[in-house]
């Protein structure tokens, strides 16, 4: 997950469980809600982060995990050894929440696959972004079906060189290690590049992202395919977080698949209340493609977007 700035204070507190948790956690007090919020501390600055920055000072452990008929990795590291923290799904402002993996990227990998299966999804030559990665999987799942490049989000540029790099690696391994001895250039893989910050700024230094309103109004280059799980918890970053994605979507082709729940109690958000967003601005349209209703949490949803 990444989230905006604005996002409000509320402290350490479990948010919502996660693919990690047997339950999920929904019990916390309200309280906070009628509590009087700090300021939040200035965003990190927006940079692109570079595979070579990897972290070798944090453990990080990894795990099989099942998606359906595909096995993929995921990493395991410790927020307390990366942020000084304990227990604790996010903190607005310094950690949001990129070490855990959340329910909604599984989701969205299996959606993902039941597209391609279905021949109304292809990555093979496309240009995608994952906003809020964390773990990355569904990223990842683009790569292994070859798409040109993949780019990777996260606010926290620490996610990207403790886990997310390292998870990158650990998944394509083996995909590399089947490349022919003489490999052509259409073998050589996706291009793969990671970047940290604010959605509010993220659009200056994606390298497929307009960066001025004229070419919103026409043709331009941007990412072909934005994937995106569990980044519509907050309300209040639902905006920004829409104007990036039209800042970054190609036109007139490009889609956008978001995987999150469909109401998060207490902070506001959901994927209805972005999807209110969507239809106030009147540039997109939405389809259900997914819901689950497992009885493990509330009602998760993916959800397929594209310009009208």
């Amino acid at each position: 997950m990444a989230e905006n700035s604005s996002t409000p204070a509320f402290g350490n507190f479990r948010l919502f469980g996660s693919a990690e948790d047997e339950k999920p956690n929904l019990g916390f007090s309200l309280g906070f809600l009628d509590s009087q919020h700090p300021s939040l501390p200035p965003p990190p600055p927006s940079l692109e982060v570079l595979s070579s920055e990897v972290s070798s000072s944090v453990k990080y452990n990894v795990e099989p995990v099942s998606v359906g008929e595909l096995t993929l990795f995921k990493g395991r590291v410790s927020t307390q050894e990366v942020f000084s923290l304990s227990n604790s799904d996010l903190v607005p402002g310094k950690y949001e929440g990129g070490l855990k993996l959340w329910e909604g990227a599984l989701d969205l990998v299996k959606a993902l696959c039941e597209e391609l299966e279905n021949g109304h999804l292809s990555f093979a030559g496309k240009r995608v972004l994952e906003l809020g990665c964390g773990h990355g999987l569904p990223g990842i799942y683009a790569c292994l079906k070859d798409a040109a490049a993949v780019h990777f989000q996260d606010f926290n540029a620490e996610v990207l060189r403790c886990l997310t790099i390292s998870n990158v690696a650990a998944n394509l391994s083996k995909k590399y290690e089947s490349l022919p001895s003489n490999p052509t250039e259409s073998d050589a893989g996706s291009a793969v590049r990671y970047f940290a910050g604010d959605w509010s700024e993220m659009y200056k230094i994606l390298p497929f992202a307009s960066n001025n309103e004229e070419n919103l109004n026409g043709s331009c280059d941007g990412y072909d395919i934005v994937l995106m799980a569990e980044t519509v918890y907050s309300l209040s970053t639902l905006k920004t977080l829409y104007k990036l994605i039209t800042q970054c979507l190609s036109r007139p082709h490009g889609v956008v698949y978001l995987a999150g729940k469909k109401h998060y109690f207490g902070v506001g958000g959901g994927t209805r209340r972005f999807l209110s967003v969507l239809e106030k601005e009147g540039e997109m349209v939405s389809k259900l493609i997914v819901e689950v209703a497992d009885g493990s949490s509330n009602v998760r949803e993916v959800w397929k977007l594209s310009l009208k």
